[in-house]
């Protein structure tokens, strides 16, 4: 504290002859007074209120304090005099209590304020609050790191020197920001409305019984997931021709999850006329027959990539934007439980594999004890 080391620092004499020598400081914290012994202030004399009592300029108490009063020979300090009193207890005992139910920043910058350190305090006491600043700096890192992206999504006077600005501000409010208006909240429901759509359509485009009803060689299933991905695919493209800053909008999450969630299906497209040139020659080519068969391997799990699509409820669902910020906060300690798991998966994984000389025994290399663990430890 720059104040506090310029302060003048002398040893308490008498104010004049005859006049008795002073024995506390008088400090008045929002209109609450406490008198603390000099001798107890003066050992701490690199703190602000042991600066006052050492410094014999007046000129300079208004630097350390808020107001003066000449009469009462009494310091005002426009604070909390409910946290003084801890700063009171310190210069009576020695020691710093910590206020657990105060937030632990604006506890660290009062006592800075006050010219004390984290070291005043028991050890013990330090490290808690120590991990307790860095768990709320690490909070509030991710959560201006969240309000930047808010800021830049929802910054409508990038939008004032841009070709028709007004029109595309409108139809980016209408697919981005349901609270923007009416018919954006009615676009944000039909919106969530069609992913569970999609997710239902891809489910019982397996069930056979459903299979036999066709459209142009379609299943009603499959249409139905044609639409959602016309649809999806007309939004993304809404989004990415009306964003003022393309290059933000590519590197969002979301919008990466959007853009996976629909090009599952015209892979499938390509990957179908591919199959559908093999298809011609395939009754005198083997080798061709081959290559079909594996496209269609491909096709399949393309073709789970389209569970993407339930990602894409985490635009509008403010529960599961909450559940991955929560994850990105708490990395560490996912990570911390995931690698605990693993050393019990190798661990009980290495034992097992010793069933391998059993004769008759279903297990045959040691991936197979992983999954048998895996499953074991997560059921």
């Amino acid at each position: 504290m720059e104040k506090l080391d310029s302060s003048v620092y002398k040893t308490q004499q008498s104010n004049s002859a005859g006049k008795p020598k002073q024995h506390t400081i008088n400090i008045n914290v929002g209109e609450k007074v406490f008198h603390i012994p000099i001798q107890s202030v003066i050992k701490h004399p690199h703190t602000r209120i042991g600066s006052l009592a050492l410094c014999r300029d007046r000129t300079k108490f208004l630097t350390l304090c808020d107001e003066y009063d000449v009469r009462k020979n009494e310091f005002f300090f426009d604070h909390d005099p409910a946290f003084f009193h801890h700063i009171f207890h310190f210069y009576t005992s020695g020691t710093l209590w910590v206020i657990r139910e105060m937030c632990p920043i604006n506890f660290e910058e009062e006592i800075e304020y006050w010219g004390l350190s984290l070291k005043n305090t028991q050890h013990c006491c330090q490290l808690m609050l120590e991990e307790k600043v860095d768990e709320v700096k690490d909070y509030l890192k991710v959560e201006r790191e969240l309000m930047a992206e808010v800021e830049v999504k929802y910054d409508d006077e990038q939008y004032n020197d841009m070709v028709l600005g007004n029109v595309r501000k409108t139809l980016w409010n209408t697919v981005e920001n349901p609270y923007s208006s009416l018919w954006a909240k009615t676009f944000s429901m039909f919106s969530n409305l069609f992913v569970l759509f999609s997710i239902m359509a891809m489910s019982l485009n397996t069930v056979e019984e459903l299979q036999i009803y066709k459209i142009y060689c379609k299943s009603y299933m499959e249409w139905v997931e044609i639409i959602m991905i016309v649809f999806f695919t007309f939004e993304y493209l809404i989004r990415l021709t009306t964003t003022a800053n393309v290059q933000t909008f590519l590197k969002g999450v979301l919008n990466f999850v959007d853009m996976v969630s629909v090009m599952p299906y015209f892979i499938q497209i390509v990957f179908e006329m591919f199959a559908d040139a093999e298809d011609m020659n395939a009754q005198e080519d083997l080798r061709a027959m081959a290559k079909v068969s594996k496209l269609s391997h491909v096709l399949k799990v393309i073709k789970l990539l389209w569970i993407f699509c339930i990602l894409k409820l985490a635009r509008h669902s403010t529960g599961m934007r909450t559940f991955g910020f929560t994850l990105r906060q708490c990395y560490q300690q996912v990570c911390c439980i995931f690698l605990f798991i693993a050393m019990g998966i190798f661990s009980f994984s290495d034992l097992h594999s010793f069933e391998r000389e059993t004769e008759g025994s279903p297990i045959s290399s040691v991936p197979d004890v992983w999954w048998w663990a895996a499953v074991s430890i997560s059921s």
